[in-house]
């Protein structure tokens, strides 16, 4: 492709800050010329931007990277309901580990999250700032982990290379290695904040998330952690917390709530939604809850996901994780935050019915098929961001990737794996303290785990936790125990197609 053929593309987009509406395009330029025309008079910022306003699709959507974290686990599941949610079975598929390389939605999130990889290399391309190279560069490392822990292999171009050749492929712990060496290398041009940019607090939890996860990277089934990685996310976690910048927030429900960007104590690094704007492409975080309230809720939901009972059970009854009436949302619909279970209310206490009026009573009880008279009201239903109910579909809650609880439960998982279980449980414990529960006489792996599914369920960590804790496999409400290929993604056959340096996963062949 010619450069000049680029340069008509580029001024199409948006890509340019220019007045002249009616520039001409000269047909004489060299290949240099053009080049250097394209870096003189981008619009770095806006190329920027975009990358930011990139995250909204595969991270927001209900069906992309959240689907992939949460409906493989026990904390999610999707059953079809009579003729609603069949989508030809790619919920069920998910949840009981059946899925192949084919998976539209799978597919739909490799490919976005490498869209991600490519338009923050781009940026690179364009004479940015220190402060703008350290932006891209960090976004693309953040959506290089979500690709390398997925799938284990991330096709991957420096900037400036040829275009029309397909790009390498990092694997396994060469992909984390270059991913720790890149956010290692820019941590002092990050700027400190807001927590809505990629920030120097964000790199370091990228970094903790890097380290703690080494040893599944090197071998999913049968991970080891290292004294030294264990050491870094201590490390780490401490530069965070002592920083003074965050605290617990007194409702966990807050982090999520709108305006949490600018109001809730434990948040890190956010990607933005303002009130009343639209967003990117895809869902906006409001599918969080219209993905699973009922038809006749205000909102009016999709009447798709719940959690399972499985799931449910483990929490102590009086934990405020579990939710209750919120301002701002109970009084306004009658719907409370954390789990519902049981006869749904309006605001004025006043029984809900289903479609067929019978009593809207969420049952604990969930099939990935559903039939009969109940089918809408199986399972147990989740509302972690509360509602906004003053900014229809262009919400002011801010999707969380990294906050504090996150950071401090990493720490406790390294002095854990460490040999320090006092100094873990007390960290535990502060946090099982805030949140009105007792604390723990005793902290053990698998009570760390529930832990992190009392604080982070419906958050998209679920799926990366459960393989580091060897638990991925296992059987649960609806699912067998699965073979080891599912500790990866297959790689969608369409990228196999296009990319001969990509190679499909053990098992899916």
């Amino acid at each position: 492709m010619k450069l000049n053929k680029l340069l008509i593309a580029f001024l199409a987009t948006g890509a340019f800050a220019c007045t002249n509406l009616d520039e001409t395009l000269r047909e004489d330029l060299t290949g240099d010329q053009a080049r250097q025309l394209l870096e003189e008079n981008a619009d770095v910022s806006s190329l920027l931007e975009g990358v930011y306003n990139g995250l909204q699709l595969p991270f927001q959507d209900q069906a992309q990277f959240w689907a992939a974290q949460e409906h493989t686990t026990d904390e999610v599941i999707g059953p079809t309901r009579g003729p609603d949610w069949d989508d030809n079975g790619v919920w069920r598929v998910l949840h009981n580990h059946t899925w192949n390389a084919d998976h539209a939605f799978l597919g739909d999130t490799f490919n976005n999250l490498l869209q991600l990889v490519f338009n923050a290399t781009n940026v690179l391309n364009f004479n940015p700032s220190a402060s703008q190279a350290a932006e891209a560069r960090f976004l693309r490392a953040f959506a290089m982990f979500a690709v390398a822990d997925g799938w284990g292999q991330v096709p991957f171009r420096e900037a400036g290379e040829n275009l029309l050749v397909a790009p390498k492929v990092l694997k396994g712990q060469e992909a984390l290695d270059f991913i720790i060496s890149e956010v290692t290398a820019i941590m002092n041009d990050l700027p400190d904040g807001p927590v809505t940019v990629a920030n120097k607090d964000a790199a370091k939890v990228l970094l903790m998330k890097c380290y703690l996860n080494k040893g599944t990277f090197a071998d999913r089934a049968n991970p080891t952690f290292d004294q030294a990685d264990m050491n870094q996310v201590i490390t780490l976690a401490d530069q965070i917390i002592n920083s003074g910048k965050y605290s617990l927030a007194d409702n966990d429900f807050d982090n999520f709530a709108p305006d949490n960007g600018q109001n809730a104590p434990e948040l890190i690094f956010v990607d933005e939604n303002k009130a009343g704007v639209a967003g990117g492409s895809g869902n906006s975080v409001r599918s969080r809850w219209f993905c699973t309230l009922h038809y006749n809720q205000n909102p009016s939901g999709w009447n798709g996901f719940t959690t399972i009972a499985d799931f449910y059970d483990k929490f102590d009854p009086n934990d405020q994780r579990i939710g209750g009436d919120y301002p701002g949302q109970t009084d306004v619909s009658g719907i409370k935050t954390g789990f519902l279970i049981g006869q749904q209310f309006d605001q004025n206490g006043v029984a809900l019915k289903d479609r067929k009026d019978a009593p809207l009573a969420f049952t604990r009880e969930i099939k990935l098929i559903e039939t009969g008279n109940n089918l809408e009201v199986t399972g147990i239903r989740v509302i972690k961001y509360p509602i906004d109910y003053n900014n229809g579909d262009n919400v002011d809650n801010d999707l969380v990737f990294y906050r504090l609880a996150d950071v401090m439960l990493m720490k406790a998982e390294a002095l854990l794996r460490n040999g320090n279980e006092g100094d873990a449980r007390t960290i535990v414990n502060q946090i099982r303290t805030k949140r009105g529960v007792p604390a723990l006489g005793t902290l053990t792996l698998d009570n760390l785990l529930d832990e992190r599914g009392f604080e982070l369920y419906w958050e998209g960590h679920r799926r990366q936790d459960l393989i580091r804790f060897g638990k991925f496999l296992d059987a649960y409400t609806e699912k067998p125990v699965s073979g080891q290929e599912r500790l990866l993604f297959p790689i969608p056959n369409q990228a196999l197609a296009v990319n001969p340096n990509l190679e499909q996963n053990p098992g899916y062949n």
